[in-house]
């Protein structure tokens, strides 16, 4: 029986504001509003006010390819200014881990984003990681790195 295989998507951005901003607004759930792609048709389900921290739990949907799905995100690893981790409990993929990583830096902070994830159906799974998920998640994390730059454009890329 042949394993599944993990993916890792993995990004790094430079933003010219002090740590404790940028954690703040990256651990704020009403903003993954504004860093999702409309295309995604991305709505909250967890009444706002969520305060994250690690057990928190953040329900929404998404539509893939126009189907609608439900996704729960649960917080591990919480280290204010530093990171946390959000790992699917329920939605499209086999396993969902992702990273959040700040390090202050002059002038600024290197936020890396860090998704380790599996696919569904086997063989199927990697036949549509070749063609169209590995494509969509960049486009994803492409978009988000842009609304970074448009909210704070004195940041490099």
């Amino acid at each position: 029986m042949r394993r599944e295989r993990t993916y890792r998507l993995e990004r790094q951005q430079w933003i010219e504001r002090p740590v404790d901003q940028v954690f703040d607004f990256f651990s704020r759930a009403e903003n993954l509003q504004t860093l999702t792609p409309p295309w995604l048709h991305f709505r909250m389900q967890t009444p706002l006010a969520i305060e994250l921290c690690s057990g928190a739990l953040i329900d929404y949907r998404i539509r893939l390819a126009g189907i609608p799905m439900s996704w729960r995100t649960r917080i591990d690893d919480w280290e204010p200014g530093v990171r946390f981790i959000d790992v699917q409990e329920r939605g499209p993929y086999r396993q969902w881990v992702h990273l959040h990583e700040f390090q202050a830096v002059a002038n600024g902070v290197v936020m890396t984003d860090r998704v380790d994830y599996r696919l569904p159906l086997g063989p199927l799974g990697r036949i549509a990681h070749a063609l169209a998920v590995r494509a969509a998640l960049a486009a994803i994390f492409d978009y988000r790195f842009q609304r970074i730059r448009e909210l704070h454009p004195e940041s490099a890329a």
